[in-house]
């Protein structure tokens, strides 16, 4: 990715001869225990860079031939042939160890505190590291998920996992661990292909521009000799450098993980933009990355990933970066985020979903006309849910969903507000003024968390869809604090943790169940129960289990957290109370009955449920 240059072109049929040799020879170099890396820069010749590319060796120790022995290495010869080429070698005395001892030094406060939007350049960690940067946000290459892009050493680290929390900002910079948590470790690779990782953004907002550059990354670039850069870290903030080494293959001591050799580029000082101090990069800037520049402003196009430095010995100032290609691929990360455009009809609720028909149930035909019709259908569709409404209560008569366990989502639900359906008329729906200033609840029927699955941008609109008032019916406040109502809301969790799903696919059908001595509340006729029907596959045998809540409404006034109720029923005593019809399938999979249910006993804990 031609810049800046700094030297006459070099001959592409040497840097490709040279890049084959390092691919195919240079591990073998570094078995040697003086060699700490192999790559290809300008030949330095009394202290000044020339024009000749060389194979470039940097060494732990320069000594005399005659010690050479003593150190348990042999002499890298004056030239080496590779291919048709006659090549010189340069060596150089560097150690080399990770951006991520973190300094004392104070740096800038904007960079290590928790900040929401989170932006790239800023302190981040696994909860059991200290501090690196946040590099930039990239994005699941097969669904859209945003993610944060850092070093394996930072959000993985030697005594990580997969599924750790990840915190921002790093513990070394704000301990409160409980309360900056970021997202879970997704992916990682600390190898040959770089030191990189990768974590989700959870309950947070993010910006794409890089703090103090303002630019947001949009294409991978291949670094050459010469090429100018810059990059903002959480420690050195933002520093520029050149590109002075590339195809480089270097080994570092990684601690309880071992040595490891990593393939990288190596970036000296820009003259032309002088570093404070003139250090262009310091522990805790692991994860930043560089950006190609071209008359000292930076463009759009990454040029690597910085995951090290020199050691505090070195008497050089450098920095090294893992190459984005392989970095990218490794990880199966884009930096192009999905359409966030819905450009297609919501898909509601899926009755193939489970390789089985699950059909809707019908609705007894004296209640047909208390149905609302949307566009000449009475199932109202949503993303993963459809529903059908009851003009007269303005509640859904059932809500049906499916939920995808084994590809599910996280994500807040910070900035979502309930609303009222634009679709259909507000005298149709029961809004907020229910549920101001009392101790009744909105209550998703469809819960949130289950609808959370499929592609990043379908899961989003999902998660927004789950807050119209058409899926939202009248709960007590302290309704999920009860002992036994607890199981009410965690049934679907039960089914995956406690009965052998296929798939992890399930499918559901809840609502309210509406009775003429519903008692009335500002207006509105507030439902005392809710049925749920569980439908699964087990062993490709479908499975079908029916549930009864029952809430007594004299507690607006005093409430006795024993006074709710959930059982374990029959299909057929849904039907009773509801006027639904349940297709025949459902009704062939229960195989409960009310002696086996025993209906007359509350379930007063998960293990209660017959599945």
């Amino acid at each position: 990715m031609p810049a800046d240059r700094h030297s006459p072109a070099p001959d592409e049929r040497l840097l490709s001869a040279l890049r084959r040799y390092i691919r195919a020879r240079g591990a073998g170099y570094l078995d040697d225990p003086n060699i700490t890396s192999i790559g290809v820069g300008y030949k330095i010749t009394d202290g000044e860079r020339t024009d000749t590319v060389s194979l470039q060796f940097t060494v732990g120790r320069k000594v005399a031939l005659e010690r050479l022995e003593s150190l348990g290495t042999t002499a890298i010869p004056e030239s080496i042939a590779v291919g048709e080429f006659d090549v010189p070698t340069d060596v150089l005395e560097r150690r080399y160890e990770p951006s991520y001892r973190v300094v004392t030094e104070a740096s800038p406060p904007e960079t290590k505190v928790r900040r929401d939007p989170v932006v790239p350049g800023i302190s981040v960690a696994n909860i059991n590291e200290t501090a690196g940067t946040l590099g930039c946000i990239v994005y699941d290459a097969t669904d859209g998920t945003p993610l944060v892009l850092s070093n394996w050493h930072v959000l993985h680290g030697p005594r990580g996992a997969i599924g750790d929390v990840v915190v921002q900002p790093g513990p070394h910079d704000d301990n409160r661990t409980d309360r900056n948590r970021l997202g879970v470790l997704t992916r990682s690779h600390l190898g040959i292909a770089g030191d990189c990782a990768v974590a989700t953004i959870e309950d947070r907002r993010f910006d794409t521009g890089i703090l103090g550059i303002d630019v947001t990354p949009t294409e991978l670039g291949d670094p050459e000799l010469g090429d100018t850069v810059i990059k903002s870290g959480r420690t050195t903030s933002v520093t520029h450098g050149v590109v002075r080494r590339v195809d480089v293959i270097v080994k570092i001591n990684y601690g309880a993980a071992g040595e490891q050799r990593i393939g990288c580029f190596e970036i000296g000082p820009d003259s032309a933009h002088p570093a404070p101090g003139e250090e262009i990069s310091r522990g805790g800037d692991s994860g930043a990355v560089w950006l190609f520049t071209a008359d000292g402003k930076p463009g759009t196009v990454l040029a690597g990933l910085h995951f090290g430095g020199e050691t505090d010995s070195s008497p050089d100032e450098h920095a090294l970066a893992c190459l984005p290609q392989s970095v990218f691929e490794k990880l199966e990360i884009t930096l192009t985020p999905p359409a966030t455009a819905q450009t297609t009809a919501p898909a509601g609720y899926d009755v193939g979903f489970l390789g089985v028909g699950v059909d809707l149930p019908a609705i007894d035909p004296g209640l047909a006309d208390d149905t609302f019709s949307l566009d000449g259908s009475t199932t109202i569709v949503y993303t993963h849910f459809s529903l059908a409404l009851s003009t007269s209560r303005r509640f859904p008569r059932w809500v049906a969903w499916n939920i995808d366990g084994g590809d599910i989502k996280k994500l807040g639900r910070k900035g979502l507000e309930f609303v009222l359906d634009p679709r259909i008329p507000a005298e149709f729906q029961v809004g907020n003024e229910l549920y101001r200033d009392n101790r009744i609840d909105r209550g998703h029927i469809a819960r949130r968390a289950d609808l959370l699955w499929g592609p990043q941008p379908e899961a989003e609109q999902a998660n927004k869809d789950s807050f119209y008032y058409t899926n939202i019916a009248p709960q007590m406040d302290d309704f999920n604090q009860s002992s036994r109502d607890g199981v009410w809301g965690r049934i679907e969790d039960a089914v995956f943790a406690d009965a052998d799903v296929d798939n992890l696919r399930v499918s559901l059908i809840a609502g309210p169940v509406f009775r003429d001595d519903d008692r009335t509340y500002r207006g509105v006729r507030i439902p005392r129960e809710y049925f749920k029907i569980v439908v699964y596959l087990d062993k490709g045998e479908l499975q079908s289990r029916a549930f009864l809540l029952t809430q007594n409404l004299d507690q607006l006034e005093a409430l006795d957290l024993d006074e709710f109720r959930t059982y374990q029923v029959t299909v057929s005593e849904i039907e009773k109370r509801t006027g639904l019809r349940f297709p025949e399938a459902v009704h062939n999979a229960d195989t409960a009955t009310t002696e086996s249910t025993g209906r007359t006993a509350p379930l007063d804990s998960l293990e209660d449920i017959r599945w």
